[in-house]
């Protein structure tokens, strides 16, 4: 199977908590976040892939999809918004709920991972709005042939996954990820139930944990200490 070269890249509180939410401190947690997409830019990637419920927390404004009637039934196939895009964010959906006021975010095209259950009229939305989508599989997504898809469809040679817990853990428990870019932020949380970086879902069968390889440990400024694996022995 061909598909991207996944990075999983995150940041986290010492006790592997990722909602800044708890964090109370604006200004050092915009530092924070600055880091993140500072180092984001250290690997060559043609995409990036979140969660519906990060995308929209942080990237789609909380928008409503505009629904309307298809004037036909719509087949359960790919569909390409922007043949010429050479940059991506993938947005899991699987029931297909988010919102969009245009193709593209922060400059990168979206492209929607659904399952086979959304509506027509929610592709419709998406037909209309030029935003590509692609299907993960009938009731549940199946990474495995999302990544295969990505491979196939898009330009995409390596991938970012940012996303939150249940997303990076499905990915982990699938064992399609490669490497891990790790920010430990020098902050204790404690939240009880709190997301880790980490999490799979309880309808998933959990596999053994995973042996990560240590490639580099890198101290930067406000005690941030940034951590990068590989998920095979070299």
């Amino acid at each position: 199977m061909k598909r991207p070269h996944v990075i999983c890249h995150m940041m986290s509180t010492v006790d592997g908590k990722i909602l800044s939410v708890n964090w109370k401190d604006e200004k050092l947690t915009d530092t924070f976040a600055g880091y993140f997409e500072k180092y984001h830019e250290t690997f060559t990637s043609q995409a990036w892939m979140c969660g519906r419920i990060t995308m929209e927390r942080d990237f789609s404004g909380g928008v409503q999809p505009d629904l309307q009637p298809a004037p036909h039934p719509i087949a359960r196939n790919a569909f390409i918004g922007d043949p010429n895009a050479t940059s991506f964010a993938v947005a899991v959906d699987a029931h297909g709920k988010l919102g969009w006021e245009t193709n593209q975010t922060g400059g990168d095209h979206l492209v929607e991972v659904l399952t086979e259950q959304v509506s027509d009229e929610y592709l419709y939305y998406l037909q209309r709005q030029r935003i590509s989508y692609l299907f993960g599989g009938e009731k549940e997504v199946d990474f495995a042939v999302v990544l295969e898809q990505l491979a196939a469809l898009f330009p995409i040679d390596t991938l970012m996954l940012e996303g939150g817990g249940h997303l990076n853990g499905s990915l982990l428990n699938a064992g399609l990820i490669d490497e891990l870019s790790l920010l430990i932020l020098p902050l204790a949380d404690g939240t009880p139930q709190s997301p880790t970086t980490f999490e799979v879902s309880d309808y998933l069968p959990k596999g053994p944990a995973t042996r990560l390889y240590l490639t580099q440990v890198q101290q930067l400024d406000n005690d941030v200490v940034w951590l990068k694996y590989q998920f095979k022995a070299a």
